[in-house]
C-alpha cells in the first residue's frame, strides 16, 4: 500500500510543478487544458450500451478487463503548449 500512496504523491506533485510553472510563465494565469485517453486496440467505450444476438439473448463478446491506453495531457497558454504523457 505504501507503494501506492507513492505513486499518488508523485502525479500531486506533477501538477503542482506544472501550476507553478504556468503562474510564473503568465502573470494573468489564463490557460486551457484538456485531456483524453487514446486506447491502443481501438477500442471505444461506450458505456451503458448492450447489443444482444437476436438468435441467443446469452451470447456475449468478452472485453479485457483492463485495457492498454495513453493519456494525454496538454495546456495552452499565451507562452506555448505544455504536454504530459501518461
Amino acid at each position: 500500500m505504501d507503494g501506492l500512496r507513492s505513486v499518488d504523491q508523485l502525479i500531486e506533485l506533477d501538477w503542482r510543478h506544472i501550476r507553478n510553472e504556468i503562474h510564473s510563465k503568465c502573470p494573468c494565469g489564463s490557460c486551457v487544458s484538456d485531456e483524453a485517453h487514446f486506447w491502443l486496440n481501438g477500442y471505444v467505450n461506450k458505456q451503458k450500451c448492450r447489443i444482444w444476438s437476436e438468435a441467443n439473448p446469452q451470447v456475449y463478446v468478452e472485453t479485457p478487463l483492463h485495457l492498454e491506453k495513453l493519456t494525454v495531457w496538454c495546456a495552452l497558454w499565451a507562452g506555448g503548449i505544455l504536454l504530459q504523457k501518461r
